[in-house]
């Protein structure tokens, strides 16, 4: 499958990251890019925006429903009875009207549904697999994820969301708390971490189904990440590391599972109360300092012992990464916010 733009400089950053010796024509040769390319890549991990085309609607696009759910028909019939590309043609044109359209057209578009529909009915399908001892490298591994927590947020109880990254081999951990699991929280919690930490795991990060990182969980650990995502991690160089869906794929990342239920229950209750989350935040940073000196079960030292171990093998941080997201909407004549918008100005000038 070819690679993105934001994939191909990420796949280019992570070569060169692996080997500092590997030269720009090596790269282009590699990735069959021109080396402007590769030069692009390795200045930012964001390719520069390109002018897109406004898109064609396609004289398809009518009927790609009714496809759709004849594809679907098809999981569940028999192997011999299923629809071939002219029986699909057939029915658009009796039952929905839609005749006009050429064999070649709906052959093409099937022939990337069909597989596409299967894909989506696997999900969430569980296999059998087995369980080994996990044993972390110094620096090389952290773990990612959310968990809900209720916080009077200036006199009103409101529902948050504590971010949390835990060194995998030390257990170090950055606790955050944030108003939404948005991609902007997300990254911006990955940030704060790195900070705290001094550096960036050399390995991988691991990560459950989270949905500021993945638009869609494929068959296995296959997922079709957001690209700002894959740019972010691309930009900090790390790679990332999904786990299983459901149960099976709960004890691949134990650590932080168990780690955010226990700092909601040990420094979270009773329901913390403060003015503003910058200021919760800021208890919550004093917190993870003097969690240094807790000795984790099955451990000898603590943890402010074994992050020092790892601290200087962690990879150096980048600059910040821009965690906004600045949209351009488009505002019509006859909507709600225009209407308001102008409604004010007039009144304020005197004209209504």
């Amino acid at each position: 499958m070819a690679l993105s733009r934001v994939e191909l400089f990420e796949h280019i950053r992570r070569d060169r990251r692996i080997d500092p010796q590997v030269s720009a024509r090596a790269l282009a040769l590699r990735y069959r890019v021109h080396r402007k390319t590769v030069r692009l890549a390795l200045e930012a991990a964001l390719p520069p925006e390109r002018k897109k085309p406004p898109r064609r609607t396609r004289l398809l696009d009518p009927a790609t429903p009714a496809i759709d759910a004849m594809l679907r028909e098809d999981l569940a019939a028999p192997r011999k009875q299923r629809h071939t590309i002219q029986r699909i043609c057939e029915r658009l044109a009796a039952e929905h009207d839609f005749g006009f359209v050429s064999y070649s057209t709906v052959r093409n578009f099937v022939r990337l549904r069909r597989e596409q529909i299967v894909l989506e009915a696997r999900e969430g399908h569980r296999h059998l697999a087995g369980t080994v001892p996990q044993l972390h490298e110094p620096g090389a591994e952290a773990e990612v994820d959310f968990a809900d927590v209720w916080v009077r947020l200036a006199g009103e109880v409101r529902k948050c969301h504590l971010f949390t990254l835990r060194l995998s081999y030390s257990g170090k951990a950055v606790h955050r708390v944030f108003a939404s699991q948005a991609q902007e929280a997300f990254m911006e919690g990955h940030v704060e971490a790195f900070r705290v930490l001094g550096g960036v795991p050399t390995r991988h990060i691991r990560y459950d189904n989270l949905k500021p990182a993945v638009h869609r969980v494929c068959f296995g650990r296959t997922r079709i990440e957001s690209q700002r995502w894959v740019a972010f991690r691309s930009h900090y160089g790390f790679d990332p590391f999904y786990c299983l869906p459901g149960q099976e794929g709960a004890h691949e990342k134990g650590g932080v599972e168990q780690e955010g239920g226990r700092f909601r229950r040990t420094h979270l209750v009773p329901v913390p109360e403060v003015a503003s989350l910058a200021e919760l935040n800021e208890r919550i940073a004093a917190i993870d300092l003097h969690e240094d000196d807790r000795i984790l079960r099955g451990q000898l030292t603590s943890i402010g012992f074994n992050f020092a171990a790892e601290a200087d093998l962690l990879a150096p941080l980048a600059e910040d990464f821009d965690c906004g997201l600045t949209l351009t909407p488009k505002v019509g004549r006859d909507s709600d916010l225009l209407t308001e918008l102008t409604g004010g100005f007039a009144e304020a000038s005197g004209l209504w």
